[in-house]
């Protein structure tokens, strides 16, 4: 089925909107390499993967808890502060534009994160860009970790809508993947991640940046 111009677009919230700069820099306060967080992040990521697919679930503050514990020698206290660092996030600088172009175009905005419940509006408050989004939602209600089918099925729910008239944006190969497998239509872009990953479904947008991404989006036909 051809895409077709979606009614909501839910936004992946960590790296895709929020920059995680302030998490990097409470890592570096503590002694640790500023590279340390993206061993970090992928290995939280690893964590929640894993124990969706054996059938349990963590949230994800446990299981950047884990990552942490993992891969550095910091203390309870210190963790604690590092995880409290993503209530610091800030939009990145192209987030407010995209966003408020979407809303002027008539298109509802969400956000959809696997993340601990609180951060996206925390951060979206700090950009100025709370008021372009109409809601924020956490698979944690659920006990889920994207990209599980039922997480995009139930934000679909949520907003009132049909799967193929909602639309996933995200940073992420494997968000996309998860979002197109459940029936919505799917953009990725570059922020931390080079390409693509082929070995994943095509999605119907593939743009070279945020601003890029949302244009296709609004170009979709209606029908």
């Amino acid at each position: 089925m051809s895409a077709v111009r979606p009614e909501v677009v839910a936004f992946d919230v960590n790296e895709t909107l929020l920059d995680l700069a302030p998490v990097r820099a409470a890592l570096v306060e503590l002694g640790q390499p500023a590279d340390l967080l993206t061993a970090v992040f992928s290995r939280t990521l690893l964590t929640g993967f894993a124990a969706a697919t054996a059938g349990t679930w963590c949230r994800f503050r446990d299981a950047f808890d884990a990552a942490l514990a993992q891969t550095t020698e910091l203390g309870d206290d210190d963790r604690a502060q590092v995880a409290g660092a993503f209530f610091q996030l800030a939009p990145h600088p192209d987030v407010e534009p995209a966003l408020r172009r979407l809303v002027e175009g008539g298109i509802r905005v969400v956000t959809l994160t696997h993340g601990s419940p609180g951060v996206a509006e925390a951060g979206l408050e700090r950009g100025g860009v709370g008021p372009l989004v109409e809601r924020s939602l956490s698979s944690e209600v659920i006990r889920a970790w994207k990209p599980a089918r039922e997480v995009y099925l139930w934000a679909a729910g949520v907003c009132d809508v049909e799967p193929a008239r909602l639309a996933l944006v995200a940073a992420h190969g494997w968000d996309v993947h998860g979002a197109l497998r459940a029936g919505l239509t799917a953009a990725w872009f570059p922020r931390a991640e080079r390409v693509y990953p082929a070995v994943y479904d095509p999605p119907a947008i593939v743009a070279g940046d945020l601003a890029g991404a949302v244009d296709a989006l609004l170009a979709l036909p209606a029908r």
